[in-house]
């Protein structure tokens, strides 16, 4: 049996392509290991988004390397989206590489583990068309709990500072069907969260049938049994609309949270990264959501240091930011990035203006957390029991409906039980820090 080591980078729209490409290979009777030095075959899906992203890629990429130096490693494989945008520099200038799979061609999996076998270099990468359905292997590597459900593919937006749409391909949709599919095996093998993810969520359906489809695909969601939470992840303002609004209002099973990317707050600064919004019209949407949904939850995302952006730009958003008072928040410098058309505008920022904006924001920021989750005290939440504390293992570790995965802080119950993990639990807030919560068991 060939052993395959995966190491999976960037984000959860990235994890969901490594979990495809693991049911493809343990489907063709390939084993997944967790240790590199035994590895047959080491597959690194990579990310190119920023340069933090790339360089982390390529650093995994040459520790993988050296395993496949000193042990019996035959084979070392790149995916994704550095190997999509630069793969003929990757095979250029990394010999230790013997194939690149573009993130169009994860289906070929099998067939790139084969060639390297045989002692083939190989570059595959495939069609902007590829998207996985509800019939299409899978092994989901999160909490046998919680699930990420990739609806679309590929993004349309082409904000200026962004290369998505040149790595993945224009944004397409997932019929509904075969998402309710894929949401029905799951929930029925334990799934109690959905976390809906797309480049542009809130564009779901737009593709299929010229307007957005993300309330129609909602609507049967609701209707699953088993399932308990579904949260929205990457939502766009511009199609975040009133009917959506209404529907997460009245649905106890969609969270009230909203992951909303916004980038900056002042126009001048939106129009240059082609955003569609305006800061007053964020602002209404921002008004809707709280007038409408009680206590929803906003986490969003801001790049500080774009081309031009002026000091009076930085004290706009640093102004919208205490204003809007974010429940999360989470903030980039901006990076110039080849073949986008931010990266050829004039007005660069200097690395140590970025980063005095960077410290400043996160700064601001953290206080704001912290006040919200100290008025989250002695407050009554239903949690999802997500395991136990490394360092303390008599106390629990669980999210709200105020915390996605992977990106927000965590509940920290202290006197939970023997709760096992995917359990719901009904607990008092005692105590709120800058990202995390204390918590306590309670029948109330």
């Amino acid at each position: 049996m060939i052993k395959v080591g995966f190491v999976s980078l960037g984000c959860a729209k990235n994890l969901v392509d490594t979990e495809t490409m693991l049911g493809i290979l343990t489907t063709h009777g390939m084993q997944i290991i967790d240790n590199p030095e035994d590895a047959d075959i080491l597959i690194v899906n990579t990310c190119s988004f920023i340069d933090a992203a790339k360089e982390e890629s390529i650093t995994t990429i040459l520790q993988m390397a050296e395993f496949k130096k000193h042990h019996d490693c035959k084979g070392l494989i790149v995916a994704g989206c550095l190997g999509q945008r630069y793969r003929q520099e990757l095979l250029d200038e990394l010999p230790e590489v013997d194939a690149i799979i573009g993130t169009g061609a994860w289906h070929r999996i099998v067939e790139a583990v084969d060639s390297v076998l045989a002692g083939e270099r190989v570059l595959l990468i495939g069609s902007d068309d590829i998207i996985y359905d509800h019939t299409t292997p899978r092994i989901t590597t999160s909490p046998g709990h919680s699930a990420y459900i990739k609806i679309a593919e590929g993004c349309s937006n082409h904000c200026s500072y962004c290369v998505i749409p040149k790595v993945r391909g224009r944004f397409r949709s997932r019929p509904a069907e075969s998402v309710v599919a894929e949401v029905k095996r799951l929930t029925a093998g334990g799934v109690k969260e959905i976390n809906l993810i797309a480049q542009d969520t809130t564009s779901y359906g737009r593709d299929l049938c010229g307007k957005p489809q993300l309330t129609t695909l909602l609507r049967e969601l609701v209707k699953i049994e088993d399932l308990t939470w579904i949260r929205l992840l990457y939502c766009y303002p511009t199609y975040f609309d009133d009917e959506l609004i209404d529907l997460m209002a009245a649905e106890p099973k969609i969270c009230n949270y909203v992951d909303l990317p916004l980038q900056h707050a002042h126009d001048e600064i939106l129009k240059q990264m082609n955003r569609r919004d305006t800061k007053a019209d964020i602002e209404t949407l921002l008004r809707k959501l709280r007038a409408k949904i009680p206590g929803v939850a906003i986490r969003t995302t801001f790049i500080v240091g774009f081309p031009g952006e002026t000091e009076e730009h930085f004290q706009t958003l640093r102004d919208f930011i205490l204003e809007q008072r974010f429940d999360h928040v989470g903030i980039f410098t901006y990076s110039q990035e080849e073949d986008t058309v931010a990266g050829a505008m004039e007005g660069q920022i200097p690395e140590t203006v970025k980063q005095e904006r960077y410290h400043e924001l996160m700064a601001i920021q953290s206080k704001i957390s912290e006040e919200i989750n100290q008025s989250l005290e002695n407050t009554v939440f239903d949690v999802l029991i997500e395991g136990k504390s490394a360092a303390q293992p008599e106390i629990l570790v669980a999210r709200s409906y105020r915390e996605a995965p992977d990106v927000d802080g965590r509940v920290y119950i202290e006197n939970a039980g023997n709760a096992a993990v995917g359990d719901m639990m009904k607990v008092r807030i005692v105590q709120g820090f800058a990202y995390d919560l204390v918590a306590e068991k309670t029948d109330c």
